[in-house]
């Protein structure tokens, strides 16, 4: 894919949605935390429902520490893989009181150093907290890069690394939302809806679907 067809491509998302953000509910920038991680291997919408409840008495780490592994379970149960996600937020929780002063860091490295936070994860925290022009890239992303031939690659990462170098610097502020929003109702995974997609006739997927009368 040439820069004129990828500008193209950013061109109308930004047109049809100029200012993208997570679909996930927080109050801060710990609680964005937590719910990302919640939503690994699970729905925005069901996290969610599920943070409604917690967030209103859980606003900092030491709020969660508080409520101990059975009480924080009770509230996330609801979530896929809760158990081993529930430790894992209790372990982060202890760390940013004690290593961080019960604050989100804005360093990559500090980031992914807390348990159950991995690249994906670090960069949608430094993207969408922090405003640092990263893309974090989830499945959605990673279908989507590869099936409209944006940034193809075996791995996450390498089409991390691909986006990164294609995706011009006016679009990467937002790039990873509007990617997922289109991965998300328009680009899914069985049947994308190619008649209601915005980039249609700039994308290379050549098994593109068609209106069904």
């Amino acid at each position: 894919m040439n820069p004129e067809k990828r500008r193209k491509i950013f061109e109308r998302l930004r047109a049809a949605n100029p200012h993208p953000t997570t679909e996930l509910h927080y109050g801060n920038v710990f609680q964005l935390l937590v719910a990302v991680v919640l939503s690994a291997q699970a729905t925005d919408k069901g996290v969610n429902k599920a943070t409604a409840n917690l967030f209103k008495v859980a606003k900092k780490p030491r709020d969660i520490l508080a409520l101990g592994e059975a009480g924080l379970k009770d509230y996330i149960k609801t979530i896929g893989l809760f158990n081993s996600k529930a430790k894992n937020i209790l372990a982060a929780c202890a760390m940013l009181e004690e290593q961080h002063g019960g604050k989100v860091p804005r360093e990559r490295d500090a980031l992914e150093a807390l348990p159950g936070v991995g690249r994906k994860t670090a960069n949608v925290i430094l993207n969408t907290a922090f405003g640092e022009p990263t893309i974090a890239v989830d499945t959605h992303i990673f279908r989507v890069a590869n099936r409209i031939g944006l940034a193809p690659g075996k791995t996450p990462l390498e089409v991390e690394k691909k986006l990164l170098k294609a995706v011009a610097d006016e679009f990467k502020q937002d790039a990873h939302h509007w990617l997922i929003l289109l991965g998300r109702y328009v680009c899914v995974a069985r049947k994308p809806k190619c008649p209601e997609c915005p980039i249609a006739d700039l994308c290379e997927y050549r098994a593109k679907t068609t209106l069904t009368i």
